[in-house]
């Protein structure tokens, strides 16, 4: 289980638009469709890291709450699904169904996207304003599989309850921690 960073994206960058297969309902979607009034968290996630499944739970939760507060959430999946195969689509499919995700999760074949987002782990959060610039990259909280602290999602949800408020978000944040994203290329 590697573990690696997030690559901290600057503050303030434009979400890269794009448009990606939805696992679970087998439509096209785009960033514009899916972003929320308030703001939008991309979550670059997969199925077999431990990271993830240690904070799936903690993720369904979280856009359940703020979702109806008007935060979109996307989750997106870029893993190389040959040497990968428990990350193929509609095994996405069953994982979101299992979950309980309220949002889209969308395969990222061609790697572009988690490429244009600069996402380096899963999971890997990157969270924008209502004019979709970056406010928050970083961490769910301290919690990884195996150190004992409960997932609480503190880090993120302070950040999504600041933008909801209109308040300052802390400019330090830490990296997310996970598996790294499996690149097809070995190049990335």
């Amino acid at each position: 289980m590697a573990r690696t960073p997030s690559n901290m994206l600057p503050l303030g960058t434009l979400a890269p638009e794009f448009g990606l297969v939805d696992t679970t309902t087998g439509k096209t979607l785009g960033l514009q469709a899916l972003k929320g009034d308030r703001g939008t968290l991309v979550m670059f996630i997969c199925n077999h890291c431990p990271f993830v499944k240690h904070v799936n739970n903690a993720l369904a939760k979280l856009a359940r709450e703020y979702q109806n507060k008007g935060i979109g959430f996307i989750a997106i999946s870029s893993n190389d699904v040959v040497n990968y195969p428990d990350d193929a689509p509609h095994l996405m499919k069953e994982v979101a169904e299992q979950e309980g995700y309220t949002f889209p999760y969308l395969y990222d074949e061609t790697q572009e996207v988690a490429k244009a987002y600069d996402a380096a782990c899963t999971p890997d959060f990157f969270l924008f304003d209502e004019n979709l610039k970056l406010v928050y990259r970083g961490q769910l909280d301290d919690s990884r599989p195996g150190n004992g602290l409960p997932v609480t999602g503190k880090d993120l949800r302070n950040a999504m309850d600041a933008l909801l408020d209109g308040k300052p978000i802390d400019k330090d944040q830490k990296p997310s921690i996970g598996c790294n994203i499996k690149w097809t290329d070995n190049r990335h």
